[in-house]
């Protein structure tokens, strides 16, 4: 059984002095080919993107559950209206005239009849909350998302590398996706993540192989004359994040573009709301709606560069993606972020099984790349090292019966302490990792990933206190990022 992982920019080749029309795709670049579970034999890319915080986050139109009118109708009955149009009705919820509310059995706010009709026919009430009207929450997550358009070119050899055989410049472009992550919208300044792998081609003729004209564009301007120029800021082809720059953009002072709303993807739970939304086959932005299947997996692939081994940890979601959704973003039924859309799995009889980097991490890893590339010659994420390995000793589910959900929780456990590494001398073999704290931020340890994921926020000079249990017994323990301790991604 032949099963493959491939990411999702799509490819487009023409030559140098030939043009693109922004509606054509051509092949795709398929990155990552597995045989079975683990038997490595191609790999696939990833990309990210970002933006900044905006007066007009919170500008998101009556997200309250979507529900535009709840009305009591002549039978009692309570019926919602949602922003789209549908309609919901909930039943009896007041005793008509009064008639069947005695002793609230039957006409529940009735009150034992009494006027049970004054919150009568034809009247209206509103009801405030959260909830998760999937075409608000598309409409949100739009907001925040731009197609991606990457040219590369390349020197082909004429006639095989022989003496005397001629070359030929030629161009190819990368369609993709992106995420407004931060956004000074008074500026026209943003930072944008995405896929690496949307900006990086091996076959580039640039020194770092990050295209040098890349182009972005928000939703309902995909065309000509509304592009936006970017610049790379950054990245990673072990995370397959990648982070752009924008910079007074008149497109994007007179657009209806936002920030993302960030979610905390450690939150995740299986069976909720997964909508893609990014520029499915380069024909431009559209939305795809799923579940979440996993809320945490690791997949082993091939990196952009095609030759280097990566293991990336994903969300595992059935919604669909397509070649073009690299780089795009997951969002939840609220229209907040928990992942960049990044793979899909290929297998005979195998269907809408796609990936998704968690929003956790695409954050942390934007941060560092804003903290140690923006303005710098640096182009790498740097993630601490802790100096230790962990393992899982114990796992299980646990239920939550006020939110009716199931979680895994983990006991991490250090397996070896490296001698000279940064933990050296404060943290022991055998201690079970409860929290830690550092920058004024605590970081509770109920997973193994959240020991490295967590390791990219720290800086150099933090002060980390991690809490442990030792020999059945809770204490803490210090020490200092150094930036020897620094390692490139």
């Amino acid at each position: 059984m032949k099963m493959r992982i491939v990411c999702f920019a799509t490819v487009m080749s023409l030559l140098l002095c030939g043009s693109m029309l922004l509606s054509s795709c051509g092949m795709i670049r398929e990155y990552g080919v597995l045989d079975s579970v683990g038997d490595l034999v191609g790999g696939i890319s990833l990309d990210f993107g970002f933006g900044e915080p905006s007066d007009e986050t919170s500008d998101d139109g009556a997200l309250s559950n979507g529900i535009v009118n709840a009305e009591i109708n002549s039978d009692g009955e309570l019926v919602i209206t949602y922003q789209d149009g549908t309609m919901q009705n909930l039943g009896v919820v007041v005793g008509k005239d009064g008639a069947d509310g005695k002793d609230g059995e039957d006409g529940k706010d009735g009150k034992d009849g009494q006027n049970g009709s004054s919150v009568g026919e034809g009247s209206t009430i509103v009801i405030e909350g959260e909830g998760n009207n999937i075409s608000v929450a598309s409409s949100k997550g739009l907001r925040s998302a731009v197609s991606i358009f990457c040219t590369f070119t390349s020197t082909v050899q004429q006639g095989g590398w022989r003496p005397g055989s001629s070359t030929t410049e030629e161009e190819f472009s990368s369609a993709g996706s992106g995420v407004i992550y931060k956004l000074d919208k008074v500026a026209g300044d943003a930072f944008i993540i995405t896929n690496y792998h949307v900006v990086y081609d091996s076959n580039s003729n640039t020194e770092n192989g990050i295209s040098d004209n890349i182009s972005v564009y928000l939703y309902g301007s995909e065309i000509q004359g509304k592009e936006i120029e970017a610049t790379y800021v950054g990245g990673s082809q072990y995370y397959d994040i990648a982070v752009l720059r924008v910079e007074d953009s008149q497109v994007l002072k007179e657009s209806n573009a936002i920030a993302a709303d960030i979610a905390d993807s450690d939150d995740i739970v299986i069976g909720e709301n997964a909508i893609a939304i990014g520029n499915a086959q380069g024909y431009g932005i559209a939305a795809s709606m799923g579940v979440v299947s996993v809320d945490s997996e690791y997949i082993d692939m091939i990196a952009a560069d095609e030759k280097t081994e990566i293991s990336l940890r994903v969300i595992r979601v059935d919604t669909a993606v397509n070649p073009g959704n690299s780089g795009g973003g997951l969002y939840n039924g609220l229209g907040e972020l928990i992942g960049i859309v990044n793979a899909k799995r290929i297998e005979d009889n195998v269907e809408n099984i796609g990936y998704a980097i968690p929003s956790n991490v695409a954050v942390s890893i934007a941060e560092n790349i804003i903290d140690y590339c923006y303005g710098e010659e640096n182009e790498r994420v740097m993630r601490a090292m802790l100096g230790i390995t962990i393992t899982t000793t114990d796992s299980e589910s646990v239920y939550d019966s006020e939110k009716g959900t199931l979680t895994i929780k983990e006991t991490v456990t250090v397996h070896e302490v490296s001698e000279g590494g940064l933990a050296y001398g404060a943290i022991e073999a055998g201690d079970v990792l409860v929290s830690a704290v550092f920058n004024g931020r605590t970081y509770e340890i109920t997973r193994q990933h959240h020991v490295i994921d967590m390791m990219l926020d720290a800086r150099v000079g933090d002060v980390v206190t991690m809490n442990v249990i030792r020999n059945g017994v809770e204490t803490s323990v210090s020490f200092t990022i150094v930036e020897e301790c620094l390692t490139e991604y």
